[in-house]
């Protein structure tokens, strides 16, 4: 049959209403910390992949349980799936810790909808609303210590029915949750979190055949960042100090970059010193750029050539490192390089940084000089949290074959570590940012800690080469980090994390060769693997060597199958891979080796290898992202740009959403933001209603 022209018209409504909504849930503890990748499982509540419980939290709600005396019951395993919420990743949103902290966790009060991540094993859906389950199934058992602590206070009672008179009044009082009208969820089901269905930023289950490459410049250039007023322009950089405002080109468009290569939006080549691992190595725009024109940038100076070039040294007594010691393979005098941020303004002759076309060269402020104690490993790059608007900034361990020093796993260094700053709170007086122009953000996990340098947001880094936040799940924070001689990885970066160097190198023990700054043991830093990576064995490039390129999660509709998907990349090989979290909320990578290949329609032919039909693309040095979320390669050979797959000849179920006119310079970022938003949020409308239609018509 076929549905009428008035259930069209309220399908398209009921379908565009769930479309604009846009929502998406942060992974986020009680004690409002990120959750940490575990190894194996919980023994008790089997939670494995990410947790906020480690093996001692688990054996405390173990304990807890043992003493009310209901194993191995009905009840028993309900109040046990309970108490272990505290353990899912997204116990800080089931427990309402933003507003009044509860007892027990949000109870689906309405249809169950699939788990996100369950116990182990995992409980079917339950064939009622969980939180009437719950109720049936406990209302007259004794419990001893009770989790269900009347919402207005009071101690608990032992039975449910000594405090609510109904399945109504309880779930009234503890219900909600995911398709709820009380909370936008999520809640607690019989399996694990469940999510309202407008929840975006999942990995696509389509197919992925290969990726498509455009080329669309010449450049070559280290870093990309999208103009924060949400234009379809983007900021480029090169190594050698140089930053261009750029026009991107329309997707099907057949143009090309516009750069005006004679005329940088800054050009600071006097201050930086440019070789193999220097240069201008980050870049990263104020959130409030549009009106407040702050940016700033990240290179690297050489002190005898550059009076301003001065700071402390990595390598100094407050960490045990006695710079004379270093030796004379350092490759130059201790902490002649060093690693700068510095803040810069955009001119606006018209009143609005939004549409400035330049900036001046004079630095405003310097935010960090940080003298490097060798001459490799110190990463570089700089970036602005999504949620938090904080700084964050990726340090390798300075060098040194194996870090020597043994810098990354040194609590008061910022080497080998990512670091978080707040360049919005200027230090007054004494101040615990000991190493520059900036304030600690007040929940960095070590800003009370003695022992740590307060700015240290995770540690045990060797060369973190290209991180980024996902844009469909802001709480998810990539980095990429390059291995010493067997592995590359990439790493889920949680607040307080250790992820392992040089203790580990991937995920097996690594033994330096020279040790002057002492080992650490490896149970004495509960390391965090990788998520993703490779070994150099399984690479074959043209140097014999591998150095992985981190990248970004897809989140454009231009390719459709590769959604969800985390891309990355060797600098030398020929190389790409995809990463999928499966399930979504597990800390469980799939990864598969992914095929590229030339748009028959480039702007700009593509070089081709000799005797190959890839694309000969250089050295992959970075990836970028732009405002509709288009990802793109930065190479040695070009910019390219990620496309629709059938221009190659690869085969995906979903159409290629084109994206739609960006703003014109100088918009607001609100308005920006909804207009780059709206193609997506069509192109879902519109896939959702063709497949209701479709069902409707059998």
């Amino acid at each position: 049959m076929r549905p009428s022209t008035a259930t069209v018209a309220v399908l398209a409504a009921v379908l565009l209403l769930v479309a604009v909504q846009d929502g998406h849930c942060a992974k986020l503890c009680m004690d409002s910390t990120f959750p940490r990748t575990i190894n194996g499982s919980l023994s008790f509540c089997g939670y494995n992949g990410t947790s906020c419980c480690n093996a001692t939290d688990d054996a405390a709600v173990q304990k807890q349980f043992a003493a009310m005396n209901i194993s191995g019951t009905p009840c028993g395993d309900v109040v046990k799936n309970i108490l272990c919420a505290r353990c899912n990743p997204y116990a800080g949103e089931l427990f309402t810790v933003t507003t009044s902290p509860r007892t027990v966790p949000l109870l689906c009060a309405t249809t169950s909808v699939s788990s996100r991540l369950t116990t182990k094993p995992a409980a079917p859906p339950p064939p009622t609303d969980y939180c009437s389950q719950v109720w049936d199934t406990c209302k007259d058992v004794r419990i001893p210590g009770s989790p269900f602590q009347p919402p207005k206070g009071g101690a608990p009672a032992p039975r449910l029915t000594d405090v609510w008179q109904s399945s109504g009044d309880f779930c009234a009082a503890l219900g909600g949750g995911a398709g709820s009208n009380s909370s936008p969820g999520p809640c607690l089901d019989g399996g694990g979190a469940a999510f309202n269905a407008t929840t975006t930023g999942g990995p696509s289950s389509l197919p992925v055949n290969g990726m498509c490459l455009e080329r669309i410049g010449n450049g070559s250039y280290l870093n990309m960042a999208a103009h924060p007023d949400g234009s379809g322009r983007v900021f480029l950089s090169n190594q050698a100090g140089k930053v261009y405002l750029a026009t991107v080109p329309a997707q099907g468009s057949g143009e090309t970059l516009g750069v005006d290569a004679a005329s940088p939006f800054l050009d600071i080549t006097d201050e930086v010193h440019f070789d193999n691992e220097f240069g201008l190595m980050g870049l990263a725009f104020h959130p409030g750029f549009a009106d407040n024109g702050r940016f700033f940038v990240s290179y690297n100076c050489d002190k005898t050539q550059s009076a301003s070039c001065a700071g402390r040294c990595g390598c100094n007594s407050d960490v045990g490192c006695d710079p004379a010691k270093l030796g004379a393979d350092n490759g130059a005098a201790p902490c002649q390089y060093q690693s700068v941020i510095a803040e810069y303004t955009a001119n606006a002759s018209s009143g609005s940084p939004a549409t400035a076309t330049a900036a001046n060269p004079t630095e405003v402020r310097r935010i960090m000089t940080l003298g490097l104690p060798f001459t490799t490993h110190h990463g570089g790059q700089i970036l602005f949290g999504p949620d938090d608007g904080y700084m964050y900034f990726a340090m390798g361990d300075g060098g040194g074959v194996g870090d020597p020093w043994n810098f990354a796993q040194n609590k008061k260094t910022l080497l080998g570590k990512i670091i978080r700053i707040d360049v919005n709170t200027m230090p007054t007086g004494n101040t615990t940012a000991g190493w520059g122009n900036y304030g600690i953000p007040k929940d960095n996990p070590f800003s009370t800690d003695p022992s740590f340098a307060p700015e240290v947001f995770a540690l045990g880094f060797k060369n973190p080469w290209r991180c980024s936040f996902d844009s469909g799940n802001p709480s998810y924070l990539y980095c990429a980090d390059v291995g010493q001689a067997a592995y590359e990885e990439v790493d889920l970066v949680m607040k307080g994390g250790n992820y392992g160097w040089r203790v580990f190198e991937g995920t097996q023990p690594y033994t330096a060769v020279s040790t002057p700054g002492g080992n650490t043991s490896a149970p004495s830093i509960d390391a965090i693997g990788p998520v993703m990576g490779y070994a150099h064995a399984a690479v074959n490039s043209n140097v014999g060597s591998a150095s992985i390129t981190g990248g970004y999660v897809y989140r454009s509709g231009a390719d459709p199958c590769l959604r969800g998907r985390y891309l990355y990349a060797d600098l030398y090989a020929k190389s790409m891979w995809a990463g999928t979290e499966t399930p979504e909320g597990s800390g469980v990578y799939d990864v598969a080796a992914l095929k590229f290949s030339c748009s028959k329609s480039s702007p700009i032919p593509c070089d081709v290898a000799a005797g190959s039909a890839l694309p000969s693309l250089g050295y992959i040095f970075s990836f970028g992202e732009d405002n509709a979320r288009d990802v793109y390669l930065l190479t040695s050979k070009g910019v390219y740009r990620v496309v629709d797959p059938a221009q190659c000849g690869y085969e995906c179920p979903v159409k290629s959403s084109a994206p739609g006119t960006s703003p014109p310079p100088g918009a607001k970022p609100s308005s920006a933001a909804m207009a780059a938003r709206a193609p997506a949020a069509v192109a879902l409308l519109a896939g959702a209603l063709l497949a209701l239609l479709s069902l409707m018509s059998v």
